[in-house]
Parts: structure tokens; sequence; C-alpha cells
């Protein structure tokens, strides 16, 4: 198995070769996808990627995919979904699709609506063993407002009895926003030398959603190292892997940077 809590320079193909089967409890990871970004020039080998993914993913373990499509003479990709399905096909759950929403459009376009998402595959292998849904939406009923009901398959409707929350916070749809860029996604100045990071708050939400404290946490494209810092702050494992020297250095200036930041709070 390899060390624990720390960032690997290496194609992550060979790196994962030396964790266990069964090692890693949570993935979560923003691979490329198509050649949207230059990535100091490295590709990925998707498909033998997800297979190293399944091996070292325990049983109830998660990986979370984050992913997006580009639109090549006005036609999407589709990228995202073929790599859906091909987890589906070597094994893993496709447990929830969810929607990565940004607070702006990056690039306007005048033959179609603005796009403003990526999508987050959250594959499991088997039966998810955590399950921590966040409970920070505000409901707008605390107290019975109707009956609950659902329809059978021949379509007659069916009363399961009173809507009641009693609750001041509901757990939260599978839709969520966040605010990106500087001063947003991280205050980590230095993050930004890497051309595609996603926020710390999206890292954090699914570390809490889908771990447990002493996890062991992967990211084997893990860029800027948002994962990674995540995890330390949340008293989780991490292993990280990147084929780029200049990214890992990144990462582990803010891991570096954390590190301190958390001695001095203590």
């Amino acid at each position: 198995m390899l060390e624990l809590n720390k960032i690997y320079c290496g194609d992550c193909l060979e790196v994962m070769k030396e964790i266990d089967d069964g090692g890693i409890d949570l993935t979560i990871t923003s691979p490329p996808y198509d050649n949207l970004r230059n990535y100091d020039g490295f590709n990925f080998d998707f498909k033998n990627i997800a297979k190293e993914l399944f091996r070292v993913t325990k049983e109830g373990g998660i990986v979370v995919w984050i992913v997006g499509d580009a639109t090549i003479n006005g036609n999407e990709t589709g990228t995202s979904f073929k790599q859906a399905l091909y987890f589906k096909g070597i094994g893993f759950n496709l447990h929830d699709t969810m929607i990565y929403k940004k607070n702006g459009a990056s690039y306007p376009d005048k033959v179609r609506y603005y796009q403003v998402f990526e999508y987050m595959f959250v594959l499991s292998k088997g039966m998810p063993k955590t399950i921590n849904l966040l409970q920070d939406r505000k409901n707008k009923w605390t107290e019975s407002w109707g009956d609950r009901s659902t329809r059978d398959k021949s379509g007659e409707l069916k009363k399961k009895g009173k809507l009641i929350s009693g609750k001041e916070y509901g757990v939260r749809f599978n839709i969520w926003l966040y605010w990106t860029g500087a001063g947003y996604s991280t205050k980590d100045k230095i993050a930004f030398k890497h051309p595609a990071i996603f926020p710390e708050k999206l890292a954090e939400d699914h570390i809490i959603s889908w771990s447990n404290e002493n996890d062991i946490i992967l990211d084997p494209m893990c860029g800027s190292g948002t994962t990674c810092k995540m995890a330390f702050k949340n008293n989780r494992k991490y292993i990280g892997i990147d084929i780029s020297q200049s990214y890992v250095d990144i990462a582990n200036k803010r891991l570096t940077n954390t590190y301190y930041q958390e001695e001095l709070i203590k």
C-alpha cells in the first residue's frame, strides 16, 4: 500500500498499482475531457483508469467523477454519458447523477442557452457503506401541509400519509450551486496556476457525504490538490497522484500552507 497523506508524481495507472485491492474508501476527481485544457500536454487512458478505480475501491466505496462535455461544430460530445455507462459496464452502480452548477457562464453562446454546469456521477461499488446526507436546505414548511402520495404501475394514486417535516432544514437536492473564481473556489492564489480547478467546498461536501474520519480519500488526477487539501482539513487520509510535476508542486504548497495554518489554530 502507498504511504498515506502524500502526493505522488507519476502516471496514475502505474501509481495505483501500488494501492491494495479495496484500499480506497472514496475517490473524488475531475479528469481531463474532450481536450478542453492542455494540462501540460498530458492525456489519460480513461478505460484502464476506470478499471483500476474499480479494483482499488473497497466494497461500499464511492467514486465521484466530475466531468462535462465539449461542443464541437454545434454537437455535444456526450463524453460524460459514455464514461458513466462504461463505469456501469465494469461493475459500478450509478448511485446518483448530480449536477455541479456554477454561478455564471464561462462561454456566452448566441445559438443555445449558456452552459453553467458539469455532471457529478456518484458511482458506488455495491451499496454505499457511508451516507451522510447534508441537511442545509431551508424547508418552506415545518408542519403538515398535505397528504403524501405516489402512483403505482397502473397509474392509480395511493395516499401515504401526511407530509410532516418538523425540521427547519431538510436534505439538500442533488443540484449543487457553487460560486467559482478567485476568492470563491479557493483563497489559495497559487491554485489558479492550474488551468481548471473546482471549488474546495464541492470537494468538502462530497467528502462529508460519502466518508468518515480516518477514511482514505484518493484523487488520481489531483491537479492543484483540492481534494487532498479538503480531506486533510476534515480528518481523512489522502493519496494524490498527478503526472505533472508542476501541478504536484502546487498541490504540495497548498497542503503545506494548510498544515501550518492548522497547527497555528491549535
